[in-house]
């Protein structure tokens, strides 16, 4: 028997993610095949010390493949997903594609691991602002039942690709000699700036990303009703999203309880002591794998509420890392079956 693993996307900045994580946590594949569009097939990418070839994402290319990791983008990923599952493979999905299928589980394993054992073939991977928050509010919400959320997000470029991350850069080194860098992939400059929108604008005025804060919450949390109010910005940090949570609950809970569950939560990292400067930061936890939270406090305003601030690698825990702990998962579960080699 032989795991064989598809990463769909593998050029881009989440699939090399992907395929970094695979190696580091020893993910017990036989092979892995990296997959991209037609313009990167033939390209080397690092794997074990060693490459492997890019191969055209098709149809045909997921013949044999146990699980397929997919950062393509949504589009090919309602193209190409059916295929693989129907060629055997178990999808795990990164974009917003199937998120808010009924019939597709939006999974973050330290949060609602049973939920795999409702799929059929493909899971969906939610959004990066989405899984560092419910990882906090998960062990806050089984000891005092949830009853609101306001969050306000600071995510980084590297969320909207490397074409950002270049943009960022462009414009602080265009600024440093006096210059103006026009903006293309955003529709204001991000150097020196912070723009109050992430993806487009819906009729109610929200954007798409805000909406899907909300509606992926409730979905992962299993709380179709919860008030969810979302603002999302874009700030000119480089990698490692920061959300300011306000969170309020039907039972009481002290600060001090609350640092309590979070240090034996699972996937989270407890870094709070004000008094020596010390607070989650996009600049630490850019390239670690834990969701990090500090600044945890009373709000006076409201009832049985407390103030968090949380941060986390976008790249890896909100994208490339949770999708590789959804594979273990479904090993662990036994709800991947290996085919024959």
């Amino acid at each position: 028997m032989g795991l064989r693993v598809a990463v769909a996307g593998a050029t881009g900045a989440v699939g090399r993610e992907m395929l970094r994580i695979l190696e580091e946590r020893a993910f017990p594949a036989q092979e892995v095949v990296a997959l991209a569009s037609e313009r990167s097939e033939g390209k080397a990418l690092p794997y074990r010390g060693g490459e492997i070839r890019v191969g055209r994402l098709a149809h045909g290319a997921f013949e044999g493949v146990d699980l397929a990791l997919f950062s393509a983008g949504a589009p090919r990923s309602l193209e190409f997903a059916p295929s693989a599952v129907k060629a055997g493979a178990v999808v795990v999905d990164n974009s917003s594609a199937f998120r808010m299928d009924p019939g597709v589980p939006l999974v973050v394993p330290e949060v609602n691991p049973d939920a795999l054992r409702a799929h059929t073939g493909i899971i969906a991977n939610p959004n990066c602002s989405t899984i560092q928050m419910v990882a906090v509010l998960k062990p806050l919400h089984d000891a005092a039942r949830l009853r609101r959320v306001v969050v306000s997000t600071y995510q980084a470029v590297s969320g909207a690709g490397q074409a950002a991350v270049d943009e960022l850069e462009r414009q602080v080194e265009a600024r440093a000699r006096g210059q103006e860098s026009r903006p293309a992939k955003f529709p204001h400059a991000i150097a020196f700036n912070c723009l109050p929108q992430i993806d487009a604008f819906l009729e109610e005025g929200d954007t798409k990303e805000e909406r899907k804060m909300v509606n992926e919450t409730r979905k992962i949390m299993g709380l179709p009703d919860l008030p969810v109010s979302a603002t999302c910005v874009r700030v000119p940090v480089v990698n490692a999203h920061a959300e300011s949570v306000n969170a309020e609950f039907e039972r009481p809970i002290t600060p001090e309880r609350a640092r309590e569950l979070l240090s034996r939560a699972p996937g989270v990292r407890v870094a709070d002591d004000p008094a020596q400067s010390v607070y989650p930061m996009p600049i630490l936890a850019s390239g670690k794998d834990p969701v990090y939270v500090g600044r945890v406090r009373r709000d006076p305003s409201a009832p049985h509420a407390l103030n968090l601030w949380i941060v986390a690698d976008n790249l890896r825990k909100g994208a490339a890392l949770n999708a590789v702990q959804i594979g273990e998962m479904l090993l662990a579960k036994g709800l991947l079956r290996v085919k024959a080699a």
